[in-house]
């Protein structure tokens, strides 16, 4: 490694430096290990850390929703399910008007980098307002909102994302941020549901989540050695329904209910 990337990861390498973290959309498990992670790593390269509370709504919002982060502040909460920093929709957000807002308590607190953990629809979020941020902060200081020192200090907003999601459909990286937990989860279930299955001699049908993503489905179906599974990316063919119920009659003929 050259001196210059030693340089880069050294402890209090990046002293004075804002940045804040925040979780939008639904919550996955894991999103306070990373939580952890985002803020225990800032404080060791020497950065000022922050927690934005109830995802972008507390951005918009302010005040009290941002709030500087300690070492002692994500103890304990690594094995915790949700998010312990909360997550809310957020419409004013949707709007240039709330973004703005936004921006205003950004440049107030000091924080020129965010930390991003949510699905598609916080990434997709935040990358509009890092496009539209040099705007933001013209209209900010032609409104008189903050200063030419403040519009010359932060004129960069920087973005990293870290995707919460169950799903696992998000390209790039291998597992996203909940999914393992989620799929654990459906195979404690099925295993549950297959004991019933085998004790009434039954056939059951589980629908799981994933949306347009066939991930969950697929692993649990290869777990649980089910006959069938259906994932948006390889849609049934047309006869299915046939075979289906072709299955369903050799297993009545086999002695199944």
């Amino acid at each position: 490694m050259d001196e210059e990337k030693k340089r880069f990861i050294e402890r209090g390498s990046h002293k004075g430096k804002g940045i804040a973290v925040f979780t939008s959309g639904g919550d996955s498990q894991g999103m306070n290990a990373a939580v952890r992670a985002v803020v225990r790593m800032g404080i060791y390269f020497g950065c000022k850390v922050f927690f934005i509370k109830e995802g972008y709504q507390g951005m918009v919002d302010g005040g009290n929703n941002i709030v500087e982060a300690n070492w002692s502040s994500v103890s304990s909460i690594i094995h915790k399910g949700g998010t312990v920093i909360g997550s809310a929709r957020c419409t004013d957000f949707r709007e240039r008007t709330g973004r703005q807002k936004a921006a205003k308590n950004l440049v107030e607190k000091g924080i020129t980098n965010l930390v991003v953990i949510g699905g598609d629809g916080s990434l997709t979020g935040a990358n509009l307002f890092r496009q539209e941020w040099p705007s933001l902060l013209d209209s900010l200081l032609q409104n008189g909102e903050i200063t030419k020192e403040q519009r010359e200090k932060y004129k960069y907003l920087h973005i990293a994302g870290l995707v919460g999601s169950i799903d696992n459909d998000f390209c790039g990286t291998d597992m996203t941020i909940g999914t393992d937990s989620a799929l654990h989860r459906i195979i404690e279930a099925i295993d549950a549901i297959v004991s019933t299955a085998y004790s009434h001699q039954r056939t059951f049908i589980m629908e799981v989540m994933g949306r347009h993503c066939g991930y969950l489905a697929l692993v649990a179906a290869l777990t649980s050695e089910a006959d069938f599974v259906f994932i948006p990316e390889w849609p049934p063919e047309r006869d299915w329904a046939n075979k289906m119920c072709k299955k369903l009659l050799q297993e009545r003929a086999a002695g199944q209910r």
